[in-house]
């Protein structure tokens, strides 16, 4: 624990956040590579369909990402600042009923998907049978059979590094990356028959997502006597008692993954309407995966952010919270400014890496150069948003969450889609993020010199 004290307490900034935030960032680009992977070795098959059926499973997948997010975040984010007040017996309740709620709220989720099976497919832009029939292997096996390794995996993570491990957390979301990009080809293209290159795909993501799991609770297991991070059934009672700050801070942080996922869902369905042959709508999927780096090198640098923010926050230690929240602004704000412009130089040859068919890399590569236009607006609201959520601020950070997704995203998707089709559809997520923006700034600012003054008295 002194070891851990240190690093929230006395190295460097700029140091400390390398140690968290390094780490997490690589295991994240690790995910996305692997998710990458998945449009990439569809794509070899040069059918528009398996690729957008890719796009519209990954909508589930999003809805997994909230789940994780709501006891992962909230409970992580809880345990630090419990840290940060000296309560390490609150923590291990904390820990563990984050670690069951988890297994709990997934287990209902995967049933849901799998009893309305054909209605969720639907909902979320399968409007072919070509594309229902491929984006139903792709649930089974990721949501249905693989949603409690997926979620308790990246759970599972995020109450790691609420105590300062976020090696381990990275290592082991980052295996799990490294064995599906082996999988992949393996069922795709070896085991399984020709045609049946998506299935191929979930079943490897589902198997790494099985061994990713494994690792964590053998790691767990390894830190017993070093960590408050306790799975033990007995904490699941006393944890009941700080369900509200759990999700105080859990559900802005769900709500934003769910209205992703829900505004992916009206994007999808919005875009399949321009065409029945799914190119579009491949178009758009790709150019959606390729933003993940910039967004994941984002939230890697936000989420090895909070376990300091929080600690010192609690700790009454708030020039050194702002001097983390600086120091990540520089990282995040620059490396978003030489994507934007790698994407506006190279977008024709980066999308011709995952599909080489004519229309879609003519459309892709028209679509990645708005896309990415929103990038540092993008990292700048992300990071208003963990850095509120991280102070345990949740009515300000569900704003924000509620708005860059919600109130403003998907009004202004319908609005768009009808004054310049398909190009404003494409547009949204620019204006949409521009506007959110604003609002982030009247917020922190406000939060802050509340701050201020409270700090005076």
């Amino acid at each position: 624990m002194d070891r851990k004290k240190e690093l929230f307490e006395r190295t460097p900034v700029p140091k400390a956040l390398a140690t968290l935030a390094i780490p997490t960032i690589i295991s994240q680009l690790i995910t996305m590579i692997y998710n990458l992977a998945d449009t990439v070795f569809i794509g070899f098959a040069n059918d528009s369909n398996k690729t957008a059926a890719a796009t519209v499973s990954f909508v589930l997948v999003f809805g997994m990402n909230a789940l994780a997010n709501l006891f992962g975040v909230g409970g992580g984010t809880l345990i630090s600042r419990l840290l940060g007040k000296d309560r390490p017996e609150e923590a291990k309740k904390v820990a563990s009923f984050s670690f069951y709620g988890t297994i709990f709220i997934t287990a209902v989720y995967s049933m849901l998907c799998l009893t309305f099976s054909d209605t969720v497919l639907r909902l979320v832009g399968a409007n072919n049978a070509f594309i229902l029939k491929y984006s139903y292997h792709y649930m089974l096996w990721v949501v249905v059979i693989g949603g409690i390794p997926a979620t308790l995996s990246m759970a599972m993570a995020h109450l790691l590094r609420s105590e300062g491990y976020a090696k381990y957390a990275s290592f082991g979301l980052g295996m799990g990356g490294v064995l599906n990009i082996i999988l992949d080809p393996l069922f795709m293209f070896v085991i399984l028959p020709s045609g049946q290159e998506v299935a191929g795909a979930a079943v490897a993501t589902c198997i790494s997502n099985v061994i990713a799991m494994v690792y964590f609770l053998l790691i767990l297991c390894k830190l017993k006597h070093k960590t408050v991070l306790s799975i033990s059934p007995e904490y699941i009672g006393p944890g009941f008692s700080y369900v509200r700050e759990i999700f105080a801070t859990g559900i802005p942080s769900a709500l934003s993954a769910l209205l992703a996922c829900i505004s992916n869902l009206v994007l999808n369905n919005l875009t399949a309407n321009y065409g029945t042959e799914g190119v579009e709508l491949a178009a758009l999927g790709i150019v959606k995966k390729i933003d993940m780096l910039p967004l994941n090198v984002g939230m890697g640098l936000c989420q090895g952010m909070i376990p300091l923010v929080a600690y010192n926050y609690a700790s009454g230690d708030h020039k050194r919270m702002k001097k983390v929240i600086s120091a990540c602004r520089v990282a995040g704000m620059g490396f978003a400014l030489i994507c934007v412009l790698f994407f506006e130089i190279f977008s024709e040859q980066i999308v011709w890496v995952f599909i080489r068919q004519e229309k879609t890399l003519a459309l892709g590569s028209s679509f990645l150069r708005i896309v990415c236009l929103a990038t540092p607006i993008m990292f700048y609201n992300l990071l208003a948003t963990f850095s509120l959520q991280a102070m345990g601020k949740g009515p300000e950070s569900l704003l924000l969450s509620v708005c860059r997704q919600g109130l403003v995203n998907i009004p202004l998707l319908f609005l768009l889609n009808s004054l310049f089709g398909l190009y404003g559809v494409v547009s949204t997520q620019l204006v949409a993020d521009s506007i959110t923006m604003i609002i982030s700034t009247v917020l922190t600012f406000s939060v802050f010199k509340k701050l201020k003054e409270e700090t005076r008295e």
